[in-house]
């Protein structure tokens, strides 16, 4: 049997990497990050909801309604980079107390506009503390869990909320734009906000020495800010306008030139906002692209779905947020049973790939929806299994990313995180939206000698749309599977490579087992 343990090291002469004291506070600790994490994923969903409403009530133009969630992805999807960068130099702890705290003033705001204009401006300040929070969320989580198993209980929660927090959204705007008023869509944000600060204050600590007090890369951050913005804002024009409209074309030619411009900033400059070393360890990268990829495959269930079940069955909004429950169900039951108890008993790539896989069956179930198609025989198991392999896949890609990373750099790490995410829920709303667009106009165009209604000709379109939008998202899945096949590579946790502290690098490491990261 072979020896493992403090005698493999002392033999080998190497120097067991020492397990800090946990913190007694942690398992609280969690719960309020986990709010907080919770809020913010919601208002991804919950604003959709209640557009409708607010528009009315506000006098918001059709042209300038995209605004209402443009705004938000702008100012959240350009900041993150530079968010992440602030918690590791301000601190993690305290940039998250201000996240939450602009994010609720953000909120009251919101929730008490008078016009189009107040509207927008909260939405854009909601981003902004958004760019703030989720990073610093991300990184405390990574920062506090150092024990491997306790590592993998406490990201199957955060990856559980993050990948099912957009359906409770649905459930929650729906509830509320049906029986109260769409302001509480807003509103709803600042209980939350105020109950994770006060417990962050009493719970929250963050190790000592992980600070970055680097001075700040100011042209790492215009750079990186604008490079987003434009990407981002991009795929907005492309969903609006198409993809070869001046404007779309014009906002991605500027993302190529200032996002290459930042990546030859950083690594030049001494003090980079983001170190090339997070972006190019190999695991991490697969975890960043493979995340990213998914992400667009999750818009097509969320938007063709909501689609479909509100048009074409005429579900009413509350309805249409608890026919997601079943996938909640599975988010939950893949994260906290099946990822986080195998996560420290097999390679993450064996998590993720075949987790990615699942996801794709489950959609490609969706691919078979007609106007008449049953929830329970065909909705209901498409949406378990997808639940169920995002779930196993989520989770260890959320602690993979920020795994052994240099406490330094757990900021900026975690908002990549996020920017994959955001870049990719820009794509999957953009490419999937312009996929069906396209498909439904063919399909009434084929059908058009047919001599169906006009109503049931259009709702036979819509659907047939759908369908073709969600293939795409299966075969995207399938492309996020094969990265996390090949290109991570990392082995379980619980294993890792620690230098004897001669400085010669990887030709004096030694494996032994660890119980911190």
């Amino acid at each position: 049997m072979p020896e493992t343990g403090p005698s493999l090291a002392k033999r080998d002469g190497a120097i067991p990497a020492p397990a800090p004291a946990a913190d007694p506070n942690r398992w609280k600790a969690l719960v309020f990050i986990a709010l907080a994490q919770l809020m913010v994923v919601l208002d991804a969903t919950i604003v959709n909801i209640a557009l409708p409403s607010a528009q009315q009530d506000l006098g918001i133009s059709d042209a300038n309604r995209q605004w209402v969630i443009t705004a938000y992805a702008l100012a959240f999807g350009g900041l993150l980079l530079f968010g992440g960068r602030l918690a590791d130099l301000w601190g993690r702890k305290r940039v998250f107390v201000i996240g939450l705290t602009g994010f609720a003033a953000a909120s009251a705001l919101g929730g008490a506009a008078t016009g189009e204009a107040m509207m927008l401006g909260s939405r854009a300040l909601q981003g902004v503390f958004g760019a703030l929070l989720a990073p610093a969320a991300l990184s405390l989580l990574a920062v506090t869990f150092t024990d491997v198993k306790e590592r993998a209980k406490a990201f199957g929660i955060f990856g559980a909320i993050a990948g099912g927090g957009g359906a409770v959204g649905l459930i929650l705007g729906g509830f509320l734009t049906e029986y109260l008023d769409w302001r509480w869509t807003f509103f709803v944000n600042i209980p939350f906000a105020v109950v994770a600060a006060v417990g962050a204050y009493f719970f929250i600590r963050e190790p000592a020495g992980g600070r970055n007090r680097s001075p700040l890369d100011l042209p790492g951050v215009v750079l990186s800010t604008l490079g987003l913005v434009s990407l981002v804002y991009g795929f907005t024009r492309a969903e609006t306008d198409g993809w070869s409209a001046g404007m779309t074309l014009g906002m991605f030619a500027a993302a190529v030139v200032l996002l290459a411009a930042f990546v030859a900033v950083e690594a030049k400059v001494k003090h980079p906002l983001l170190p090339l070393r997070v972006l190019l360890e190999r695991n991490r990268g697969g975890v960043y692209l493979s995340l990213g990829l998914a992400v667009i495959g999750m818009f097509g269930l969320f938007l063709f779905l909501t689609y479909y079940l509100q048009v074409i069955k005429g579900y009413s909004p509350v309805m249409t947020g608890f026919a997601f429950l079943p996938m909640i169900a599975g988010m939950i039951t893949g994260s906290t049973q099946v990822g986080a108890r195998l996560m420290t008993r097999v390679p993450p790539r064996l998590l993720m790939g075949p987790g990615f896989l699942l996801a794709a069956t489950g959609m490609l179930l969706l691919t078979q929806l007609e106007i008449g198609s049953s929830y329970a025989g065909l909705i209901l198991p498409a949406q378990l299994l997808l639940g169920l392999g995002m779930g196993t896949a989520f989770m260890p890609a959320m602690s993979l990313a920020t795994h052994g990373i240099e406490p330094r750099d757990a900021g900026v790490a975690s908002a990549m995180v996020n920017t994959s995410q955001q870049v990719g829920g820009a794509i999957g709303t953009a490419l999937l939206s312009t996929v069906a667009v396209s498909a439904t106009r063919d399909y009434a165009l084929t059908h058009a000698a047919d001599g169906l209604p006009a109503k049931l000709l259009g709702a036979q379109a819509a659907v047939h749309g759908y369908s073709s939008a969600i293939w795409w998202a299966v075969g995207i899945l399938v492309v996020s599977a094969g990265i996390a096949f090949t290109l991570i590579t990392a082995g379980r946790p619980g294993v890792t490579t620690v230098s004897s502290g001669d400085g010669q690098g990887a030709e004096d490491e030694v494996r032994i087992p660890v119980v911190a990261h």
